[in-house]
């Protein structure tokens, strides 16, 4: 296929703390089989070093942002892993489809559409295959067909770099992915049986750090259980949903924002002792499940080729009993979503026949090419976590040794969010890397 050549607008550069930036919106196919079709408009943010602006020579990356579903960075000054690129790149953060400032999927505008059926045929379009398409049209568009850039992804940002480099290698001369190299020759229920069993090791380590937290977690779910909870914004505080805050658990810092979350839980109010405004407040600010329901409803899609997730988190769940055990320890989970999230998000309860009909899809299309991946040679390099709660070393190991020219680096320094604690560093070294590899 040729590649989409896109009308766009370029903004006035904007000026900030040493920095220059362009703001580009390009009109490109909601699907690209059908480029004649219905359009959406993809934003990405070009950046740049003051001094360095002038020199129309200096080599392009690309970042894929994490997720699904999150927009890329946006910048106050050039500190962290930002700064570390541009020093010898001009850098275009993406905001890859359906996020940020993307043709945005909400629930306000998916409500347009006039059904779940159209809801769920429109999101089918916003995974990796049509990220990546879009990418190469901005490249075709803003750089020409004959000069390449470099691609950079963090998590999610790491998949799509792999279904990239299994569709058109050609626009690459380089890729960094840090933590996110996706599990190409797996099936979904093979991620979730290893991504569960690091979730309990979280919790064992989490219990082991504030033991008090333990019989504290177990009696705030005993309460949600016995007890209408309402949240602020009017839906019931499940323990399920109290489960899910272990999401932080694969961050840095994340068993601390936990235990201070927890340490307040409790007052003593008029009718006796419940659970305090401002811990329910803070419960429903710790997700983003509902600001951006991509990570919600197309979150297993991710790795469907040919198949139906079925809600495979859930299914593999019944796995690990303990998880759900009446007694003894309470267990916080991680990145697994579930049905019943789509009762307990308020924001998201339009939404469940369209995520019950995406669970249920089965003619999803590929991401990746094994066949092209096994004969690659773009440079690639990674840094992947030993201890990784939503990426399994064990099955980032087993793609770095399929697909030649990769170098994967494997430490156990960071968690999952390695590059905004200590960026400059990672990338310092992932860039000297991929040098080397030239």
């Amino acid at each position: 296929m040729i590649p989409f050549i896109s009308p766009h607008e370029t903004s006035a550069a904007q000026k900030l703390n040493g920095l220059v930036m362009h703001d580009h919106r390009f009109q490109l196919p909601l699907d690209y089989q059908q480029p004649e079709g219905p359009m959406i408009e993809v934003f990405a943010r070009e950046v740049c070093l003051r001094d360095k602006d002038a020199d129309k020579n200096l080599p392009w990356m690309i970042f894929f942002q994490g997720g699904p579903g999150f927009a890329s960075p946006r910048l106050h000054g050039k500190s962290g892993w930002i700064g570390e690129v541009l020093k010898s790149h001009r850098l275009l953060l993406l905001d890859q489809r359906g996020t940020g400032l993307s043709s945005r999927i909400l629930p306000q505008t998916l409500a347009t559409l006039p059904d779940a059926q159209a809801q769920a045929d429109y999101l089918t379009h916003f995974r990796a295959d049509n990220i990546v398409r879009d990418a190469e049209a901005i490249r075709h568009t803003l750089l020409g067909a004959d000069k390449k850039w470099k691609g950079a992804g963090q998590s999610y940002g790491g998949f799509c770099l792999l279904s990239y480099l299994s569709m058109h290698p050609e626009g690459l001369s380089g890729v960094i992915i840090t933590g996110g190299v996706a599990c190409v020759k797996r099936h979904i229920e093979d991620n979730y049986r290893i991504t569960y069993q690091r979730v309990l090791e979280k919790n064992e380590a989490f219990y082991r750090r504030y033991p008090a937290d333990e019989e504290l977690a177990r009696k705030i779910a005993k309460h949600l259980d016995e007890h209408e909870v309402m949240l602020p914004s009017g839906v019931r505080l499940t323990s399920r949903r109290f489960q899910q805050l272990g999401m932080a658990f694969g961050a840095s810092g994340g068993f601390e924002s936990i235990h201070y979350l927890m340490e307040g839980a409790f007052v003593e109010g008029a009718s006796g002792e419940e659970l305090s405004y401002d811990f329910l407040s803070q419960v429903e600010r710790h997700s983003g499940y509902e600001t951006n329901p991509i990570f919600c409803i197309l979150h297993e899609s991710i790795y469907a080729e040919g198949y139906a997730t079925q809600w495979a988190a859930e299914r593999v769940r019944a796995e690990f009993p303990e998880v759900d055990a009446a007694e003894g320890r309470f267990i916080f989970t991680g990145e697994m979503i579930a049905p019943s999230m789509l009762d307990d998000y308020i924001a998201l309860q339009p939404l469940k026949e369209c995520a019950e009909i995406l669970a249920q899809k089965s003619d999803w299309g590929p991401l990746y090419d094994l066949e092209q991946l096994a004969r690659n040679e773009v440079p690639v390099v990674a840094i992947s976590y030993y201890d990784d709660m939503y990426v399994p070393i064990e099955w980032s190991a087993e793609t770095a040794k399929h697909i030649p020219h990769f170098q994967i680096w494997v430490t156990n320094e960071w968690e999952h969010n390695g590059i905004g604690v200590d960026g400059p560093r990672i990338f310092g070294r992932l860039l000297e890397m991929l040098a080397d590899a030239k």
